[in-house]
């Protein structure tokens, strides 16, 4: 059997499908599963798994239509299977993979507009919980697939090759970080597409909760994200001014996830290196403001979440429409009132949890 996992919204969801892999090898051990990707970050990830056989890698962002079409046509009648990572399940994935031809096209029908994303192209499916992670969802449409019931479902599955983990020791010898050090790590970023960025803690939050981490607690502060966001991370430790603060770059996104290993807790917004931190067993304080938690939580690690809880919230649902704020006084108040101070008790009770 010949499966391809479709695997285009992102890197924490590409990651958050990684026990559904584990399920899918070990219910059809013989079977060959390809991923199309068109994230280097997800390439990163996947070329290093053992459940993936072929990373077939594609960027439709910048792709032209008809070489897209071309490029997706070039794929026809090659798998028994597809499969449309959730929450992937938009109309252009799901007719990415009706174009394929697979006769078996799994997805995960919308509780929303499901119909307008031609959720009916698909022929294995489930319905859309509100209450259940995305890690859930997938593996519970794999069940479906395979027809075999598992009694628990594994962790994110991120592997560290010995170049990473050598990269990492020279990167925190290099910058004189200790093994008694106390290091808190940062990811002020997140994804920018369909309005996201207004998901993000505001940069002079993140600069403030540095500043009483290093007074009250001597932490050295590593900030991370992709080098798209690079003038983010400079800005927010220019404004730390300590010499305890540093803007991590790296070539790829495994070397910094070798760091974050290092890190005693990880603050972050909602994004891939939320769930890279989960995936590395990290203590995480997760900055939600309008997404739902129960999808996106940190998953099988110790984290607390963040959030104002206001009564509109959640208000971003899986869709294809860009991400806005119906509040008229104050837009996006879930993430723009929430204080350095909530944070930093969050961050206090795990260090001094494990002190």
């Amino acid at each position: 059997m010949k499966i391809l996992a479709i695997a285009l919204s992102g890197i924490g969801d590409a990651l958050m499908f990684t026990p559904s892999l584990i399920k899918l090898k070990s219910d059809f051990p013989d079977c060959q599963i390809d991923a199309l990707v068109m994230f280097k970050g997800v390439e990163n990830i996947y070329e290093k798994l053992p459940q993936i056989n072929n990373i077939i890698f594609f960027d439709f962002l910048k792709s032209p239509k008809l070489k897209s079409l071309s490029f997706v046509l070039g794929l026809r009648n090659k798998y028994n299977a597809v499969i449309n990572v959730y929450p992937a399940n938009r109309k252009e994935y799901n007719l990415i993979s009706f174009l394929i031809g697979s006769p078996k096209r799994l997805g995960i029908n919308y509780l929303r507009k499901d119909f307008l994303n031609l959720g009916f192209l698909n022929n294995v499916t489930i319905r859309e919980n509100d209450n259940l992670h995305n890690v859930e969802e997938n593996f519970l449409l794999c069940e479906k697939f395979s027809g075999k019931k598992s009694p628990s479902i594994h962790d994110l599955h991120l592997i560290l090759d010995k170049d990473d983990l050598v990269y990492a020791e020279n990167y925190l010898k290099a910058n004189s970080i200790s093994e008694g050090d106390i290091v808190i790590g940062f990811h002020p970023g997140c994804s920018t597409l369909k309005n996201h960025e207004k998901r993000r803690w505001e940069p002079e939050k993140f600069s403030e909760l540095a500043g009483r981490l290093i007074e009250n607690f001597n932490a050295k502060i590593l900030v991370f994200g992709g080098n798209d966001e690079n003038e983010l991370k400079d800005n927010i430790v220019k404004k730390i001014n300590s010499d305890r603060a540093l803007s991590v770059q790296t070539s790829t996104l495994l070397e910094s996830a070798a760091v974050m290993k290092r890190c005693n807790v990880f603050v972050t917004n909602d994004s891939s290196l939320m769930h890279i931190a989960s995936a590395l067993k990290l203590n995480v304080v997760a900055i939600i403001g309008p997404t739902n938690t129960n999808y996106i939580r940190p998953w099988n690690t110790k984290h607390k979440i963040v959030s104002l809880n206001l009564d509109c919230s959640p208000c971003f649902f899986y869709s294809p429409k860009p991400l806005t704020c119906s509040l008229n006084d104050i837009k996006f108040k879930c993430i723009k009132e929430l204080s350095a101070e909530t944070v930093y008790k969050n961050v206090k009770d795990f260090l001094e949890s494990v002190a």
